[in-house]
């Protein structure tokens, strides 16, 4: 009878064990699993601090790097450096059970001296609109906050599939995207800003290029004419990249007045308020698509 009873214990306790075991498919194909839902998480990008809160496990967030301004309270979170540079003394202090680490915007060897002190590294870069969904979606599991992210993930759907079928048919609209100043960059149709032009009404200028941000200089934008330009700009409210090609009177976009800024936390971060910047991104060009003769 007590060996049964504790075989059955034994039992009981694995079942317990495994429930209580979380796992999810990063964006390198890794499957990331944690023995208990995630309760201390470093967000190593501006753009894995939205979609962590997105997810709804922002109370759970201890560390997070520069410029991660949003949503408001993550300006209170310790930060523990750059994007580009962490400081991995002070975000191992913190003793995060998991990091979310940028595919390309981390350095590879930092996020591997992390996972090679047993902390859990989860790579994201969402390249689509489903991509942005299903991280939201695989970071609640991690997190056991499973409604909370199924939430915010089918309505970031459904508003981008209104967009979409707001804008379907419309007349074709040559724009650029100005991604950095310098070097002159854009994006092709595979990156994520590309597929948002598309969804409005737009072609990108520069969408068979076969870098995914690849770099331009002036006299390509001038063979490009493009009837838009947008420009996201350094800082949330900062127009100058724009002002640079007034200098060029006879583009079109310059000659119509068709010269936009949309904030770049709204296009250039892969979380639900790209949402926000795809709609002012459709108004823009429909109003170039309205002033063409």
């Amino acid at each position: 009878m007590v060996n049964k009873w504790l075989v059955g214990l034994a039992a009981a306790l694995c079942v317990s064990a495994a429930r209580a075991e979380v796992c999810a498919l990063d964006d390198l194909d890794r499957e990331v699993c944690l023995s208990a839902p995630a309760s201390r998480i470093a967000a190593l990008s501006p753009g894995a601090t939205e979609l962590v809160y997105a997810a709804g496990a922002g109370d759970r967030v201890v560390a997070v790097v520069s410029y991660s301004d949003y949503p408001p309270e993550a300006r209170d979170v310790a930060s523990v450096g750059s994007h580009t540079r962490l400081d991995l003394e002070a975000l191992v202090a913190l003793e995060p059970d998991l990091a979310i680490g940028w595919v390309t915007g981390n350095p590879a060897e930092q996020l591997e001296t992390l996972e090679a002190l047993d902390m859990a590294v989860f790579y994201i870069e969402p390249r689509s609109v489903d991509g942005v969904a299903g991280a939201i979606e695989r970071l609640a599991t991690l997190a056991s906050t499973e409604a909370e992210g199924r939430r915010v993930a089918e309505r970031f759907l459904s508003d981008m599939a209104a967009l979409g079928a707001q804008y379907a048919g419309e007349a074709s609209v040559d724009t650029f995207y100005q991604v950095w100043d310098s070097p002159l960059m854009s994006v092709n149709d595979e990156h994520l800003i590309g597929q948002v032009i598309r969804l409005c009404g737009g072609r990108n200028v520069f969408g068979e290029l076969g870098r995914l941000v690849p770099r331009l200089d002036d006299e390509a934008v001038l063979a490009a004419d493009p009837a838009v330009i947008v420009a996201g700009g350094m800082g949330e409210e900062n127009r100058d990249w724009l002002d640079h090609w007034t200098r060029y009177p006879e583009l079109r976009a310059v000659q119509n007045d068709h010269l936009y800024f949309v904030p770049p936390s709204l296009l250039q971060r892969p979380t639900p308020r790209l949402a926000e910047g795809a709609r002012l991104l459709c108004g823009h060009l429909a109003t170039a698509r309205e002033d063409a003769p």
